[in-house]
């Protein structure tokens, strides 16, 4: 009998344990994920009494919550909806968030573990329950800019502060309204999503850091050029053959200048000329005399095929080794399978700029409490030093080329009083149903400094600019956008 009834007293001891285990899981160790399910109508309900915090751009809000005197007693707002949407996102109580209303929303919503105090005292004091608000560290005038510049294309507009790593404009275009997708009536909400998933140019993609990513073009010769020299295998002064096609290895194609010419005389070019002039060919051959892989591990130092947060999620942008000589040559110049989004891009140019190191993209200035305190606060941190102060100078000084060269191709990139360095870029994006060659990708990207303010950017206009403007193949656009974004922060 002793022994049934200690078998007893076993089990149901071993089962407290396991209902204490279990309850202990989904209280604490599971309650985040509880409470951030989208189907929890209990979290749902909960967040109608909570004031959210707002989003700030140079102290001022872009995304609000306003009294709705009903149910749901608050609605989210948002200034100047359309430009800062790639950055706030929408808020939705039904249909889930996006931007930094998801990636911030537990500072917001007031349900953070920091915020466990501040609930507290609240709530004994009675005072309304209210959210932290986030403050960004976007610069205004250049989000301005860069989004009036990008009106009427299909494209997208980066800037970084390339000391700090902070994001100081990110547009991108079409975009939509996210007032749209905010509203308390979960009908007319799936309503408007339905219609901008719809679109066919996509307005809901925030193209500087997702959707479909770019062919970066002739802007992945400076991860080409940064592989070279840091290797050893060239330096700006390096000579390279100077036709005016080169067959390709093992390939029935042949790799031409984009202006089916030589880049120089026709005999010899150098690294700095083909960099001036954007040239294909004798990037091509520099890539083939070196090892098949160095050029994507280059690409990866400087932060392609990594993970990112800024802390929106950043689709990484991807350089995959090449397979054989044709790969290897097509690849160097931003062709075949390489991909990218436009921050990656503006961060080789930031990386280059700051004398060999990237800086953690940040798109997050600090944290403020209803009483506006700083709860926590944005701190540069390094993410790579992919190569070298010296190889970073020689980069730099055929950056600074391509801008203040009689030949270079980002001419227009100069600013009066400034140190300015820029690479133009056109990817090609194939051939149409019918056989004709689709519209180009366009690219700029660059770096400025001017006393204390300093800015690295990336611009890209999809579809060649639309032969409505007449900018087929022609990257000027993307230049002029990008000096305009560069002075609009050195002119702060």
């Amino acid at each position: 009998m002793n022994k049934q009834l200690k078998a007893i007293s076993r089990t149901v001891f071993a089962m407290f344990i396991v209902l204490f285990f279990s309850v202990t899981m989904i209280q604490f160790v599971a309650a985040d994920e509880l409470r951030d399910n989208e189907y929890n109508q209990r979290s749902i309900k909960n967040s109608y009494k909570v004031e959210r915090g707002s989003i700030l751009v140079a102290g001022n809000p872009v995304a609000y919550s306003t009294p709705t005197g009903d149910e749901f007693r608050f609605q989210r707002q948002y200034a100047d909806g359309p430009m800062y949407a790639p950055i706030t996102g929408y808020f939705s109580r039904y249909q889930g968030m996006t931007g930094l209303e998801s990636a911030m929303n537990q500072q917001l919503s007031g349900l953070s573990g920091s915020q466990f105090f501040t609930r507290l005292l609240r709530t004994i004091t009675g005072e309304e329950p209210q959210g932290n608000s986030v403050e960004t560290t976007i610069l205004p005038e250049a989000q301005a800019v860069a989004w009036e510049g990008l009106a009427g294309f299909e494209g997208a507009a980066v800037a970084l502060d390339y000391e700090t790593g902070e994001i100081l404009a990110m547009a991108s275009s079409p975009s939509y309204d996210p007032s749209l997708l905010s509203l308390n009536s979960n009908a007319q909400v799936i309503a408007n999503s339905a219609e901008l998933e719809g679109d066919p140019d996509n307005p809901l993609f925030n193209r500087t850091i997702g959707g479909d990513l770019y062919h970066p073009g002739s802007t992945y010769k400076l991860i080409v050029a940064a592989a070279a020299i840091e290797s050893g295998a060239a330096t700006p002064e390096s000579t390279f053959p100077d036709p005016a096609t080169l067959q390709l290895p093992q390939s029935s194609a042949v790799l031409t200048n984009s202006w089916n010419g030589t880049c120089s005389d026709g005999t010899e070019t150098t690294l700095m000329q083909a960099m001036v002039r954007s040239c294909n060919i004798p990037i091509a051959e520099l890539t083939l005399s070196m090892d098949r892989n160095v050029v994507p591990d280059m690409a990866r130092a400087f932060g392609f095929e990594q993970e990112l947060s800024v802390p929106l999620t950043v689709t990484p942008s991807v350089a995959p080794n090449p397979t054989d000589g044709a790969q290897a040559a097509l690849s160097s110049i931003g062709q075949l399978d390489v991909r990218s989004t436009p921050l990656q891009i503006a961060m080789v140019s930031a990386g280059i700029a700051n004398d060999g190191v990237v800086m953690q993209p940040e798109l997050v200035s600090r944290v403020i409490t209803p009483d506006l305190r700083t709860e926590s606060a944005f701190e540069p941190t390094e993410l790579s030093t992919p190569i070298s102060p010296s190889t970073a100078t020689s980069m730099q000084s055929m950056m600074e080329q391509v801008v203040t060269a009689p030949n270079g191709s980002a001419r227009a990139a100069q600013i009066e009083g400034a140190r300015v360095g820029g690479k133009t870029g056109t990817a090609e994006n194939g051939l149409d149903a019918n056989g004709d060659q689709l519209p180009y990708t366009l690219w700029f990207t660059g770096y400025a400094e001017r006393d204390d303010r300093r800015v690295a950017v990336a611009v890209v206009i999809e579809n060649g600019g639309g032969a409505a403007h007449g900018f087929a193949g022609s990257s000027q656009l993307s230049v002029e956008i990008g000096k305009q974004i560069m002075e609009a922060v050195l002119n702060q």
